[in-house]
């Protein structure tokens, strides 16, 4: 069980909440019917996607324009996500006021774990991929130069 902080603290808590209220939205009997419609589905969940990832940011402290410009969509988009005037919007906030009302958990699933597990490790490998090149250069360098000095 992960707790899910109401305002988010940093990138990690504002990815908790994002996704909390993502997954929150998606269980909704009214999400859940229009999800049914394959030609609605993907924008449903866009949507859905950029109402959770304003608000959570929002709730983080960022102004109107640090999300548009993070989360790729213009100001006005987002202030309509905001202020509930889109039906993502509004049931985004629906799920925040649960979640404040009722101090909701959300488990989330085991691959949402895992996936963060393998981003670390994959910047792990990128960091030390780097550290090999530059000692690689530099070593390639210091070569260059005893061979210019023969």
């Amino acid at each position: 069980m992960s707790e899910i902080p109401l305002t988010p603290a940093g990138r990690e808590d504002i990815r908790k909440l994002e996704a909390a209220l993502l997954v929150g939205a998606l269980f909704r009997p009214e999400v859940m019917e229009a999800l049914r419609d394959p030609v609605e589905r993907l924008t449903w969940i866009d949507s859905l996607a950029a109402a959770a990832a304003a608000l959570a940011r929002q709730k983080a402290g960022m102004t109107v324009r640090e999300i548009a410009d993070e989360v790729g969509l213009s100001e006005a988009a987002i202030r309509r996500h905001l202020e509930g005037k889109t039906r993502a919007g509004e049931l985004i906030m629906k799920v925040y006021e649960q979640f404040a009302r009722e101090g909701v958990k959300v488990e989330l699933p085991l691959e949402v774990e895992r996936a963060r597990e393998l981003e670390e490790k994959l910047a792990n490998a990128r960091k030390a991929m780097e550290e090999a090149v530059s000692t690689l250069e530099e070593a390639a360098r210091k070569l260059r130069e005893a061979i210019e000095s023969l």
